[in-house]
């Protein structure tokens, strides 16, 4: 359907939706506690708002998990495929040409930031799960043979780090969004609440 020079199709399903919030929720949650463990260092609270932080480290692991699970075998549009798209990524780097962006589904350019930031998720959750093992005793990595102090070492600097890249992705994803709508008059936020993506109308002689 579309009106006032915008289409609209239902595209998202309600699955995607919800592991979207999920795990947008448990990042959140991880950034707020390990920012604000700072703030109770050494101190009583200290230990319950790591603990806090490491079962939303689980919450993402559970999120992540199901995510890609659902890449696997949910709908044309929460598929792996619909996220890759080589070609146009290889005509940006060699070419500088934009992909199209008049598609339904995941956008090319914004597929290759989410793809990273999945890579920088799962890298983050075993340094994580390091870190509660060797610093907390907790988690499936705890009393085993990866449960050692030269491990916290390693993975510290790592995980905060790529604590800080996903900080960032947040904020540049959030000010893309405004743009979007503000600049381009396109509401691309409402489509992981509603499932319904809105996107400009082709010209005419367009290609669909």
């Amino acid at each position: 359907m579309s009106d006032a020079g915008h289409e609209r199709r239902r595209v998202y399903d309600p699955a995607l939706r919800l592991l979207h919030w999920w795990n947008a929720a448990a990042i959140v949650a991880l950034l707020a506690t390990g920012w604000g463990a700072e703030l109770f260092e050494h101190g009583a609270g200290e230990r319950a708002v790591w603990t806090v932080h490491v079962y939303a480290g689980y919450g993402l692991v559970l999120g992540l998990a199901t995510r890609f699970a659902w890449a696997l075998v949910g709908p044309r549009h929460a598929r792996l495929a619909d996220m890759w798209h080589p070609q146009a990524w290889r005509r940006l780097l060699t070419d500088f040409r934009l992909p199209d962006r008049h598609r339904w589904g995941h956008d090319p350019l914004a597929s290759a930031a989410f793809l990273a930031l999945y890579g920088t998720l799962a890298v983050m959750a075993v340094t994580g799960l390091a870190l509660a093992a060797s610093e907390l005793g907790m988690g499936p990595l705890a009393g085993g043979l990866l449960d050692q102090v030269w491990l916290a070492e390693l993975a510290e600097e790592p995980h905060e780090f790529l604590a800080s890249f996903v900080a960032a992705f947040i904020v540049v994803h959030v000010g893309a969004l405004w743009l979007h709508q503000r600049i381009g008059g396109v509401p691309v936020a409402s489509s992981m609440w509603t499932g319904i993506q809105v996107r400009s109308a082709r010209r005419e002689g367009g290609n669909a």
